[in-house]
């Protein structure tokens, strides 16, 4: 894979190369794109948005000559999930997707895992080039036929039609989750998965959606005595008995479901010791993690709180290797961010194809790049002015906290808080980013 620096400038050089949605000042809460993510070959990109849809683009073939263009285009679009209540309850529902996991592709069709706060399903995209003509038991509109005056019997033909994608709903696992289902993850063995929600993880087989096995429950028996929740879980990308799962007291714990059934003891915790100089009402708050991704080769991975990734090796538990910065400037600000509800914000992170970058989001549609090996990072903006410059190089963005400003810096207090980089996806084996900034999917490329 290439390495995202460029040798020549010693710097991260980007473009833009494409954005998806409209550009309207009025944004409607079911376009807001909540998940963002490639398959394993990066030829398809799926989004997921609050209105329950799920939107696939597809990468058109690569100009050979300059300027080289990174470009995808709608291959599919259909409602994942619609909004339900649940009578026991008085709860609403939300169609809301909030993830969605490609599975390997076992044949010319592709399938992927969406879920809601509740219900997980698995899709089958395929495509259809030909249609059969000359049914027995149907007629020519597809309604059946009367068996009583079928008195002979064709040989159906195919006959070539126009390109049509279908995306047909395959299985629904549904009942598992009492709260609000956070992540799910497909294991390596190709057939079982993973989904967690606040103090449970349950164990599916991709066959079976009449079952599935509960791997981890924190749930106390006195509600009152609960201290954390599960934020996230993931499984480890080579070894299919081995996952990991994060918690809203900045906790990582690895299990392995050789030891036992029900993984309530972890093989390894990792835990930054904390700083008592530090401390501080919004600690806690800060340290809660909110995503954690295993490296594609699956010794090392990265984990987001609030301010910072963290960067771990999974041989080393007792501190990360190292803690990259993401907005250290909002530090002091931590007050008024507790009051705008901002301070909640969940921001994902995701390692580029050859595990040497890390890249996760911000406020103002800014998103941060880290280079691993130089410890080197860069922030830019997903904007509407980089959609009107073309291919032009992205510029570094410079956030100042003090007074006096450089020219090129940015004041903490002109950021705009409403916009926000919570989801974005490194394709697997180029440097093509995806970033969604509220109703918009920006696609940004290396610089050839």
């Amino acid at each position: 894979h290439p390495s995202f620096i460029k040798v020549e400038s010693g710097e991260m050089q980007w473009s833009f190369a494409q954005v998806k949605g409209t550009i309207d000042d009025e944004v409607t809460e079911a376009d807001i794109i909540s998940t963002v993510e490639f398959n394993q070959t990066g030829e398809l990109l799926a989004t997921g948005d609050k209105g329950g849809r799920v939107v696939i683009f597809q990468r058109e073939a690569t100009s050979k000559k300059p300027p080289y263009r990174a470009e995808y285009n709608v291959y599919s679009t259909f409602q994942s999930h619609e909004p339900e209540f649940d009578y026991l309850k008085s709860l609403e529902i939300e169609e809301k997707i909030n993830k969605i996991r490609w599975l390997k592709r076992p044949n010319s069709a592709h399938f992927l895992l969406s879920t809601n706060d509740k219900t997980i399903k698995l899709w089958k995209v395929a495509e259809r080039q030909f249609r059969a003509d000359g049914l027995n038991c149907y007629d020519e509109s597809g309604l059946p036929r009367d068996p009583r005056n079928i008195t002979k019997l064709h040989v159906p033909v195919l006959r070539p039609m126009e390109l049509t994608v279908e995306a047909s709903l395959k299985r629904v696992f549904a009942n598992a989750h009492t709260y609000h289902i956070n992540s799910i993850s497909c294991n390596s063995d190709d057939e079982t998965y993973l989904s967690a929600d606040d103090l449970r993880i349950n164990y599916w087989n991709l066959s079976r959606t009449d079952q599935s096995f509960n791997v981890v429950d924190i749930k106390p028996a006195n509600m009152e005595e609960l201290v954390e929740v599960i934020t996230c879980a993931e499984f480890h990308p080579r070894n299919c008995n081995i996952f990991i799962y994060s918690s809203s007291k900045g906790t990582l714990k690895l299990c392995d479901m050789r030891a036992a059934a029900l993984c309530d003891k972890h093989a390894k915790l990792f835990e930054e010791p904390e700083d008592v100089n530090n401390r501080s009402f919004f600690s806690e708050i800060i340290a809660s993690i909110s995503d954690v991704k295993f490296s594609h080769n699956g010794r090392y991975m990265i984990s987001r709180d609030y301010l910072t990734v963290k960067f771990w090796d999974l041989h080393m538990d007792s501190k990360p290797v190292e803690t990259f910065y993401v907005h250290e400037y909002l530090r002091n600000r931590l007050c008024s961010l507790y009051e705008n509800d901002c301070i909640f914000d969940k921001f994902e992170c995701c390692w580029s194809g050859d595990d040497s970058g890390i890249m996760t989001g911000s406020y103002n549609n800014f998103f941060r790049l880290f280079d691993r090996n130089s410890l080197r990072d860069n922030c830019f903006e997903a904007s509407r002015e980089v959609t009107l410059k073309g291919k032009s190089l992205l510029k570094p963005k410079h956030v100042s906290s003090s007074n006096r400003r450089k020219k090129d810096e940015i004041g903490v207090e002109s950021l705009d808080f409403n916009k926000k980089i919570l989801h974005a996806a490194w394709h697997p084996s180029e440097n093509i980013l995806a970033v969604a900034a509220t109703n918009n999917l920006y696609l940004f490329q290396e610089k050839r």
